[in-house]
């Protein structure tokens, strides 16, 4: 019993982790999308007898914060990060980060993301861009001037915990810590944004591994299975 109990806590971690991996996939060309991977981890638990029964479970989920491809578009509101942080946006439930920088300005004035979000400064508050403005550049450092003439400083954020980030829908993350101030080690490229850091034939070639294994404690269990009935038709006949 204690061999298929093992076995289906094995399965149930693999089909998290295939999901997780397909989900990686279809978001291979999602503008700012981290890629996420399953965390394995061993559980262990005394046995009468003095054994003890070690099972696998799939509870964690890791984001790779590492750096996606830059491309160029020329768009005076598509931003990238180069390095660490995240853009702060202000949503219905609350302040959430993101590496997805396309950005326009909404009829207010402030940018927004493509769902409605505002773009936050490093105050924290909305992120105004004159309509009037012939020509809008963005510095390095989040320093935004229209006509020559300085506006507002697009804040770089990051989660005070980075382990604790909780992704709710595509590029955006919450951060359960809370956040804060990036002082160095990123700065924001103006007319880029930064793509996806999923590598798709590195994630197939998992998903196929997933999938392999899957198969092979599907076999285990079809078999046990076979075993039990066989051993309980033998002792009820």
């Amino acid at each position: 019993m204690s061999t298929s109990i093992v076995t289906l806590a094995r399965q149930v971690g693999l089909m998290r982790e295939m999901n997780t991996v397909a989900n990686n996939i279809a978001n291979s060309a999602t503008t700012g999308y981290r890629r996420e991977g399953v965390l394995f981890t061993e559980y262990i638990k005394a046995t009468p007898g003095g054994d003890s029964l070690s099972m696998a479970a799939a509870r964690a989920r890791t984001i790779d914060l590492s750096q996606g491809a830059l491309t160029q578009t020329g768009g005076t509101f598509d931003l990238a990060i180069e390095g660490e942080g995240f853009f702060l946006v202000q949503t219905p439930a609350g302040e959430r980060l993101t590496r997805a920088g396309t950005f326009t300005p909404n009829e207010a004035g402030d940018l927004v993301t493509p769902d409605g979000h505002p773009l936050l400064d490093a105050g924290g508050a909305p992120v105004f861009a004159p309509p009037g403005a012939e020509v809008v550049t963005i510095a390095p450092d989040g320093t935004m001037s229209a006509n020559g003439a300085p506006i507002a400083q697009i804040g770089l954020w990051r989660p005070i915990d980075p382990t604790d980030l909780v992704r709710e829908a595509g590029a955006l993350f919450r951060a359960e810590q809370g956040t804060e101030p990036v002082i160095d080690g990123g700065r924001i490229l103006q007319g880029r944004i930064e793509g996806p850091n999923v590598d798709p034939v590195t994630e197939i070639a998992r998903m196929i591994e997933v999938q392999r294994a899957y198969e092979l404690g599907q076999a285990f269990l079809d078999r046990e299975s076979d075993r039990r009935s066989k051993l309980i038709d033998t002792l009820t006949r």
